[in-house]
């Protein structure tokens, strides 16, 4: 008889709910507005960091720029791009392609103009 633990019955609860996907498009109409409306906000957040690059790239002028924290930012999307691919979510990873692209350009702009 296989020792149940309250960890385990957790685990296979979550499971049994995972597998019961929503359907898609969804019937409730705000879920599937935010259905298309999360492709927009996934593109509008890295967009707004293009001011930042033209800056550092347009302009040659780092100053002020965390190196650190755009690279921290950097590995965190790196690792928000393996779950989005692992849990096929789209959105996650069209958003963090995007952002991988544009901090990967800011963190080496403010090592080459910093």
């Amino acid at each position: 008889m296989p020792n149940h633990t309250s960890g385990l019955h957790h685990f296979h609860t979550r499971k049994r709910i995972h597998q019961q996907h929503e359907k898609y498009p969804n019937p409730d109409r705000w879920k599937r507005l935010m259905d298309k409306v999360i492709y927009a906000v996934g593109i509008f957040g890295p967009v707004m960091t293009i001011p930042q690059i033209f800056t550092i790239w347009v302009e040659k002028n780092a100053s002020g720029v965390s190196v650190v924290s755009w690279t921290a930012y950097l590995v965190a999307a790196f690792f928000w791009l393996a779950y989005g691919i692992m849990h096929k979510e789209k959105p996650i990873i069209m958003t963090y392609i995007l952002w991988i692209i544009l901090e990967a350009m800011v963190v080496i702009g403010a090592l080459i103009y910093g």
